[in-house]
């Protein structure tokens, strides 16, 4: 299951990496804004049409809701369109899996009884890993991510909550795991009531991992299968409202997660969190609009 917008060519590539990991039919949401014209509300397959090389895709179920539902509440759409009680996978266009990725992550949930979500290594075009298994930061962890992680990537702070240090040899439960490209047993997603639909964009992947594993699920890291990973087309069309929206999400996600003597802390998350966004947004400034990061990271970045 896709959701997609704007991803072009990158669709192209993510659906057939589905297909060839044996994925029929793979569900699309096209969360297009203005929707793409003449798509096709819900059709089972596509018939040859102008050269929108998207549209060219067979076997392919698309779900076209008419406006941009946000990706937590786009993915919940194609998740009830998908028949049968498996595993579903949730994916970002701008992914592609590696050879064995799905048996892989299908093997790792098999395994394990109490894994609600697993997760692949995912790899950025150069080979390098992404980040995409996390731990839940702490609110210390947290402010001094977003204050540092910008001019300075490998402090201490950012190292423990992306995990730097994480084997890639071997499954491993963490907190959370990126929403970019995971596997959810079917009964978990239903009992959790899949994403939650109040985060836009941002944050609702580790959202749906804390709730996992506050009703006593397990959330694993599985190196074995591999995903490339190309971000940022759809964050470039409108770069300050993705960062708004990124901060935005990881606010809402203290707030909701904050209990005990930490909860009075929350301003001091806030206050880090509104001055990430204005070095951000600065910094996207003078950049002439370059490119602004899309992962889905509580803290900022």
């Amino acid at each position: 299951m896709v959701v997609d917008h704007h991803s072009g060519e990158l669709l192209t590539r993510c659906v057939a990496s589905l297909q060839a990991e044996g994925f029929h039919p793979v569900v699309v949401v096209d969360n297009a804004d203005p929707p793409a014209p003449g798509r096709p509300r819900l059709r089972p397959s596509l018939a040859p049409a102008p050269p929108r090389p998207e549209r060219r895709l067979p076997d392919v179920v698309w779900i076209d809701p008419a406006r941009n539902l946000g990706y937590g509440a786009g993915a919940n759409r194609g998740v009830a369109a998908v028949t049968g009680t498996g595993p579903v996978l949730v994916a970002n266009p701008d992914v592609a899996l590696h050879s064995g990725a799905a048996a892989a992550l299908a093997a790792a949930l098999d395994a394990d009884p109490s894994a609600a979500v697993v997760g692949p290594r995912i790899v950025q075009a150069d080979g390098t890993r992404y980040p995409s298994a996390r731990r839940f930061p702490s609110l210390v962890d947290a402010a001094g991510h977003a204050l540092l992680s910008s001019w300075w990537p490998d402090n201490r702070f950012s190292r423990r909550y992306r995990m730097d240090d994480l084997s890639v040899d071997q499954s491993t439960p963490v907190d959370w795991v990126s929403g970019a490209c995971m596997l959810v047993r079917r009964s978990a997603w239903e009992e959790l009531g899949g994403f939650d639909e109040s985060y836009f964009m941002y944050a609702e992947d580790m959202d749906l991992c804390w709730r996992a594993r506050q009703a006593g699920w397990q959330v694993l890291y599985v190196p074995q299968a591999v995903v490339t990973h190309l971000q940022g087309r759809s964050t470039r069309r409108r770069p300050y409202r993705m960062l708004l929206a990124h901060h935005r999400s990881a606010l809402r996600f203290a707030v909701r997660t904050e209990r005990g003597w930490r909860r009075p802390l929350l301003p001091v998350v806030a206050a880090a969190l509104a001055l990430r966004l204005l070095v951000e947004c600065l910094r996207l400034a003078a950049e002439a609009g370059g490119p602004a990061r899309s992962d889905a990271d509580p803290a900022g970045g």
